[in-house]
């Protein structure tokens, strides 16, 4: 399942309204990345949604 380990960003739902205005279900999932994170001096892989990657609230490991 898409979920960021840092925003808890998830799947949300929402209606798809064709010309005809017939209604079904859809979902947007958020763009999550696995990856290697430093952690204090320790590295380890989280999902991580990329808003959190470009925004530097995780510091990738090199």
């Amino acid at each position: 399942m898409a979920k960021c380990e840092i925003c808890d960003k998830d799947l949300t739902f929402s209606m798809q309204v064709s010309h005809s205005h017939r209604r079904t279900a859809r979902t947007f999932k958020p763009n999550v990345q696995t990856v290697k994170v430093v952690d204090g001096t320790n590295t380890k892989k989280m999902k991580v949604c990329t808003r959190c990657l470009k925004s530097g609230k995780v510091a990738r490991a090199v």
